[in-house]
């Protein structure tokens, strides 16, 4: 695969702290790579240095192989990005705001009026396409924002923190037009501290913490570094003996066994073990109704990482 993005040793300082340490890392062409971290973290100084609005004081980065400090008109013709706050100018209409882009962008007034109208469509905004942006709600600013990022047909897309300020329904609505966006191929650099939907979106996450980069991979690859062995979920119904739970965790191959509302968790060494555990249920005429593996989610991971982060600080 060709990486879309690359950063090495990239380091920017604002006063006497660093905002962002050493970062490193690539994306893929087509990945969904979500950056998590507080606030604080160093994911928007980034977005700014990756987009070359922010020059780095040291280390180097690429977009779609273009230096964003030489060549940052190259980059931002190729690439679209979403700020927290979208960015509008209240005094037009969302309309007027996607053909003020366009053109910037050197599309001629036709193509510019043909692209804000195509957006404003695809996002649900045509029928507000006239009103002036100042009275938009928080969703309608995102959705128009999107529209605005996509104009020019991106490569590349930066969304930072595009949900943040948002009511339920107005979230739901955004995170399906971004995976929308993932479907059509898109590489996407996410920006959040909302963990939930950068689950449901992402196929990598780098930890970012105080401006570094903690940890990167899959939740699966950086769940194999965190822990040992597998959890399974054992539905067997309410009220289990504690002397089964403890005769199960003498089982060897078994690292922990916590009681759940519908049964057992246990925690294994590897998936062979679980059979012998199932077995032995079954041998103590225990009922057992289903034997489900627990993946580690991305939430399992993130909050992990950031436990030992503060261990490592308090120690």
């Amino acid at each position: 695969m060709n990486a879309s993005v690359q950063t090495a040793g990239l380091t920017r300082s604002f006063g006497a702290g660093k905002a962002v340490d050493d970062l490193t890392f690539e994306v893929q062409a087509g990945e969904v790579m979500a950056l998590l971290g507080p606030n604080g973290a160093g994911k928007t100084t980034t977005i700014r240095m990756l987009n070359g609005v922010l020059e780095p004081d040291a280390g180097w980065s690429r977009v779609l192989g273009f230096d964003p400090v030489a060549e940052g008109d190259e980059v931002r013709r190729r690439t679209g990005v979403l700020t927290e706050n979208a960015g509008l100018d209240d005094r037009l209409t969302a309309r007027e705001n996607l053909v003020f882009s366009a053109r910037i962008r050197g599309m001629d007034r036709a193509e510019a009026g043909r692209r804000a109208t195509a957006m404003l469509e695809q996002f649900g905004m045509a029928d507000r396409a006239d009103e002036l942006v100042q009275g938009a709600s928080t969703g309608q600013r995102k959705r128009i924002g999107l529209g605005r990022a996509l104009l020019h047909d991106p490569e590349v897309l930066f969304l930072d923190e595009p949900t943040s300020g948002l009511d339920p329904t107005a979230t739901k609505e955004v995170l399906e037009l971004i995976g929308r966006l993932a479907k059509e191929g898109r590489t996407i650099i996410l920006c959040t501290h909302f963990l939930g939907e950068a689950g449901g979106l992402a196929t990598r996450m780098g930890v970012m913490h105080r401006g570094r980069l903690r940890a990167v991979g899959t939740p699966g690859e950086l769940a194999s570094g965190l822990w040992e062995g597998l959890e399974a979920d054992l539905e067997l119904g309410p009220g289990v003996d504690p002397d089964v739970q403890a005769a199960l965790e003498a089982r060897p191959g078994v690292l922990a066994v916590t009681p759940t509302a519908d049964g057992l968790r246990v925690h294994v060494a590897d998936r062979t073990v679980v059979a012998g555990v199932v077995a032995d249920l079954v041998g103590r005429g225990i009922p057992v109704f289903g034997a489900v593996p627990r993946e580690a989610t991305l939430e399992d991971v993130y909050f992990e990482i950031e436990r030992r982060i503060l261990a490592e600080a308090a120690a």
